[in-house]
């Protein structure tokens, strides 16, 4: 086992015993530790509460040099995540130039649930929502919940 491998299951286990608030996190396969997912609450008192969120967590092989690739695979309205399908996530910590192999994923996890509290609106991925978050708030919060509604709600059942 290498030491990336050694450091991503023991972050693993810390973050499955003690998830980050209103996260669960699991692996898809068993056989691969360098991806993760993390079922996310949309936090209370925000126009994500309501909402799960999927994340996937893919960290590569010479983590904790290089920063996990992590991105929303539920679709999601927000100044700072590619309003697409493949969810990508503007996060300072995240960036190559910030990354710092002493930072761990339970921080990122923390800093991404913190992103849907407070948006970044001066460093978006996606322009036009940060101005409309900036210029617009009761626009931008109309269309995140009906997102919400529409990607992030659990199917009830029968």
């Amino acid at each position: 086992m290498t030491s990336s491998q050694k450091r991503i299951g023991k972050e693993l286990q810390e973050c499955m015993s003690s998830p980050p608030t209103g996260m669960v996190i699991t692996l898809p396969s068993e056989s691969d530790i360098h991806h993760w997912t993390a079922t996310l609450a949309g936090p209370p008192g925000t126009v994500y509460s309501g909402g799960i969120f999927a994340l996937s967590i893919v960290l590569p092989p010479d983590y904790p040099f290089k920063a996990p690739l992590v991105t929303f695979t539920t679709r999601i309205y927000h100044p700072n995540v590619t309003n697409d399908s493949v969810g990508s996530i503007c996060l300072g910590m995240l960036k190559p130039e910030n990354w710092k192999p002493a930072s761990r994923v339970r921080a990122v996890l923390d800093a991404v649930r913190q992103l849907l509290i407070e948006p970044n609106p001066d460093d978006p991925l996606e322009p036009r929502i940060a101005d409309e978050y900036k210029n617009n708030l009761r626009e931008f919060e109309k269309t995140a919940r009906s997102y919400v509604t529409r990607y992030a709600q659990q199917p009830t059942k029968k």
